[in-house]
């Protein structure tokens, strides 16, 4: 809700701008770009693809945020729960949905008048469904925001590439959101923060204004890929500390993976363009350790079954929702073997899920296979005894005690 003296400066503007017209500036351009947000349920109106616990959260926090939402699902009767009942007994048992959240299973009546679209689909069908949005969305220019964190099995393509590609949209209307996101502890409003990316500050501006209340706030960036693979990358290093915990191992191994995996994920992020602080910021850091520790990870628990003994069939058998990360492996790896990039953690999880490593076997082989001692690479491209993780953990409290202020990437 905006202030009082907030509103005021918005009538003087109006007025000022009646009398005469006055060069457009960056601000304005913002301005008219960022929907008006009054009262709960009054404000931009959007649409939010997929209805699953993710879509579903995101949708509640805009809801919350003021915004008009209309979820929109595949499954008519889930429409009718969530829009009659305010529930997603499936997906988020337990947690009631704000009375301003609407749900369809039409696809137009969805879209109908939005002004923001925000996408969260599995990653592997985001092809097939964008196809059917397409025609829906020819002569827009609204902001297309993907909550998705996988990339493309046949193509390797990040889901923002994809989206421009199957769209064939200006890339600056496309924003990424990602960070340390565990759908059901939002759901219950327990407190939490992401990063919006985008090519355009603008469209970042516009989406993470939207996407904001008393318990979730937005940061923003213009780093896409590094927004984009942190979200992809912890994914992986998750299957990792599930298969280590189903196995039995304990707390030290779990440190030395997400500590390892962290360089794995920024060698891999920079090498493809991304900007190393990305990767100690939200999108990276914060997501990786929310993503290793909770059981609410669909990542971690996949791991979890694979490190008990389950084939990867009876894994995905198991699951009640997709786990991006089984899915992103094979292209990830395929990329990084593009771009001479070495991963070993992630490497090995792919033998696992092949079956050709015994899930016991893959703590010891950290690092390298080599027995000659090595320097501990802490940071993108060096070996040094300052320690990029403990200058992660400083810039994350830095931007949570300056209000995201701090020099350089994500800032609110």
């Amino acid at each position: 809700m905006r202030s009082r003296s907030s509103s005021s400066s918005s009538a003087v503007r109006r007025r000022r701008q009646s009398a005469g017209t006055r060069p457009i500036t960056v601000r304005r351009r913002r301005d008219a770009l960022t929907p008006k947000r009054t009262h709960a349920g009054t404000g931009p109106r959007v649409a939010v693809i997929g209805a699953g616990s993710w879509g579903t959260t995101f949708g509640k926090i805009l809801a919350d945020g003021g915004a008009q939402v209309t979820m929109w699902a595949r499954r008519p009767e889930l429409a009718h729960e969530i829009a009659e009942a305010k529930r997603n007994s499936k997906y988020l048992p337990g947690i009631n949905l704000p009375r301003t959240m609407d749900a369809t299973h039409e696809l137009t009546r969805a879209l109908d008048g939005a002004q923001q679209v925000y996408l969260s689909v599995p990653s592997q069908t985001l092809r097939e469904n964008l196809r059917d949005l397409r025609p829906l969305l020819e002569g827009t220019d609204m902001p297309l925001i993907s909550l998705m964190k996988g990339v493309e099995r046949s193509t390797s393509l990040r889901m923002s590439q994809v989206i421009e590609q199957e769209l064939r949209c200006d890339p600056a209307r496309i924003a990424v959101a990602s960070g340390p996101n565990l759908a059901l502890e939002i759901a219950r409003e327990q407190p939490t923060a992401a990063v919006i990316a985008s090519l355009s500050e603008e469209t970042a501006d516009a989406v993470a204004r939207t996407a904001r209340n008393s318990y979730f706030r937005s940061f923003v960036n213009t780093d896409v890929i590094g927004t984009e693979f942190g979200g992809v990358l912890k994914n992986l290093i998750a299957v990792a500390i599930g298969i280590v915990d189903g196995v039995g191992y304990g707390e030290n191994t779990k440190a030395s993976i997400i500590t390892r995996g962290l360089v794995e994920m920024t060698d891999f992020a920079v090498a493809n363009g991304a900007q190393p602080s990305t990767l100690q910021g939200l999108a990276g850091l914060g997501d990786l350790i929310a993503t290793c520790q909770s059981p609410l990870s669909r990542n971690n628990t996949a791991g979890r079954l694979l490190g008990q003994g389950y084939k990867f069939q009876d894994v995905v058998k198991q699951m009640n929702q997709t786990a991006e990360g089984l899915a992103s492996v094979a292209p990830v790896l395929q990329l990084a073997h593009e771009a001479d990039v070495h991963m070993p953690i992630v490497e090995q999880v792919k033998m696992v899920l092949d079956g050709k490593m015994d899930p016991r076997d893959i703590a010891p082989h950290l690092t390298t296979d080599d027995d000659t001692p090595q320097g501990e690479r802490t940071e993108h491209g060096q070996a040094d005894g300052g320690g990029a993780l403990r200058r992660a953990f400083q810039r994350a409290f830095d931007q949570f005690r300056h209000g995201g202020r701090s020099a350089g990437g994500d800032r609110s």
